[in-house]
């Protein structure tokens, strides 16, 4: 059922919310983490993608673990984690991180000095490899 093949792309703008998710957010369900970010995931890309989040049947590489790298070398083989859902019980996923550590997309974006001027281009470069670019 993999669906995201080489060549799949979509390409998003930055927003505050992204490159700050540990302190800029629209909740108090937990402490401020200051350096955490997250790379959108558009429904209608999981969706033609079959990009899955926990609440799907299956999981794992392919459905909600992916293997990624970024173009500028920061990120290399690192496992993405595709999560959260834009309504409660939806299958699809609505961002990446990386598996265990939220604060890694945020280093990344740092080290790019990302601002909500520039865009992420999300690659696949095979049903379960993606190359990440700032733009």
């Amino acid at each position: 059922m993999l669906v995201a093949i080489a060549g799949n792309s979509y390409t998003i703008q930055l927003k505050p919310s992204h490159l700050g998710w540990g302190d800029y957010r629209y909740t108090n369900t937990r402490d401020i983490i200051y350096g955490e970010g997250y790379i959108p995931l558009p429904k209608p890309y999981a969706k033609a993608f079959n990009i899955f989040n926990s609440n799907y049947s299956a999981t794992g590489l392919g459905y909600n673990l992916f293997r990624a790298s970024s173009v500028d070398g920061f990120l290399n083989n690192v496992t993405l984690l595709a999560q959260g859902s834009s309504t409660a019980g939806d299958i699809y996923a609505k961002q990446f991180s990386v598996h265990g550590n939220l604060k890694m997309i945020g280093a990344w974006y740092a080290s790019q000095n990302a601002t909500t001027n520039n865009l992420v281009r999300v690659t696949w470069t095979s049903p379960t490899d993606i190359l990440l670019e700032i733009i």
